[in-house]
């Protein structure tokens, strides 16, 4: 099957030689990346924020701006290997919504709250395994009590069949 290409006059493509012709297209711009893009500057295929602030995501940049500024995330990043960058920049982005959210105690605060719930759980938790380990000995002793009859009155039972 073949295509003809809209844009030459009566050439076609054979769909076999697309892959030869998808790498001699240039590939789509997708334009700056949003640091750039609020930043106002030009975006270039080196730039150092692109990988982990796509066009898409502004308001994430934002954030980490807000709290951080370009110039240390850039430095920060610089410090780390490649491998790290991706972990640190969501980091960056979380800290920076814990410090909007709570500016005195910033993500110290969140992480403070969440470990008091947890061990509220955890005394929840002991508490339920308490009771359970209860309920569980009062139903042994009563299939204990029920399984095994009364040894004290047995003889008055058969004397009344022996008079």
């Amino acid at each position: 099957m073949e295509y003809t290409d809209p844009t030459t006059t009566g050439s076609t493509i054979d769909p076999s030689s697309s892959s030869r012709l998808a790498a001699s297209l240039p590939t789509a711009v997708q334009g700056p990346c949003a640091a750039c893009k609020i930043l106002r500057r030009r975006c270039t295929d080196k730039c150092m924020l692109a990988p982990y602030f796509p066009p898409t995501e502004t308001l994430k940049f934002i954030i980490a701006h807000k709290v951080f500024g370009a110039g240390n995330i850039v430095k920060s990043l610089q410090e780390l290997p490649e491998s790290m960058r991706a972990d640190a920049v969501s980091s960056m982005v979380y800290e920076a919504k814990a410090r909007i959210r709570d500016p005195v105690y910033g993500c110290a605060g969140a992480i403070n709250q969440l470990q008091k719930e947890l061990r509220d759980l955890q005394t929840e938790l002991a508490a339920t395994q308490a009771d359970l380990a209860i309920i569980q000995c009062q139903q042994q002793q009563l299939n204990d009590s029920m399984s095994f009859p009364d040894h004290s009155n047995l003889g008055s039972l058969w004397e009344s069949y022996w008079n």
